[in-house]
């Protein structure tokens, strides 16, 4: 591809990526509730996960998954359920009784290895079967025929990579910096019922689109 065709990938990625969503969310409610290094583990498994879909947009799963809506439908619903789920879940979340450390507002957090913040973020990235149909027609747009595909695929990867690891950062130490406030009972009650509800919202309108 030329290197205008590219930058032209590079814009449309960043916005993109920018976009909240509920990765995006995962990641800030994880530093702001758990702290930065939990965040991080997030983040690594929704890269993998995205990483994976793009790859297998690549390999046409994502032609497959359109041509039977039956199957992308069962699947867009189990996501959708998944995403109720930890949605529920923040919302019910108790929190410490007067101005307690926020840790204290989650009496599994020092049960929690890497893995678990791992496995979640892998878990909610996967549960949008989208990604994988918006993959296999954004890609595409932007490698040229009579062009190795291959490294051009790669090139392009590693630049979604790069952007969408960026974004996570940002979105991390956001939540990260957010953590002070929330030593505040009310302020982490609060923070765990928008959170929570925001994501039951990405839940429906996940059922609800097509």
């Amino acid at each position: 591809m030329g290197l205008q065709t590219w930058w032209i990938f590079v814009l449309m990625t960043f916005v993109v990526s920018a976009t909240p969503g509920p990765n995006m969310l995962l990641v800030m409610s994880h530093g702001a509730r758990f702290g930065l290094r939990p965040a991080i583990w997030t983040m690594a498994g929704c890269m993998t996960a995205l990483i994976g879909m793009v790859s297998i947009s690549a390999a046409g799963v994502g032609a497959l998954l359109h041509s039977f809506p039956a199957v992308f439908d069962a699947l867009r619903y189990l996501g959708a359920a998944y995403l109720a789920y930890l949605g529920y879940n923040l919302w019910r979340a108790g929190v410490p009784k007067g101005d307690a450390p926020a840790h204290a507002a989650l009496p599994e957090t020092p049960q929690r290895s890497a893995g678990s913040y791992y496995r979640q973020g892998l878990a909610v990235a996967a549960s949008n079967p989208k990604a994988i149909v918006f993959a296999a027609a954004f890609f595409p747009q932007f490698i040229q025929a009579d062009r190795p595909a291959g490294l051009q695929f790669a090139v392009l990867l590693i630049t979604f990579t790069v952007i969408e690891v960026s974004w996570y950062l940002i979105y991390a130490l956001s939540g990260h910096k957010l953590s002070r406030f929330l030593q505040q009972a009310h302020v982490l009650k609060n923070f765990n019922r928008v959170t929570g509800g925001v994501f039951v919202g990405f839940a429906a309108l996940m059922v609800a689109s097509r």
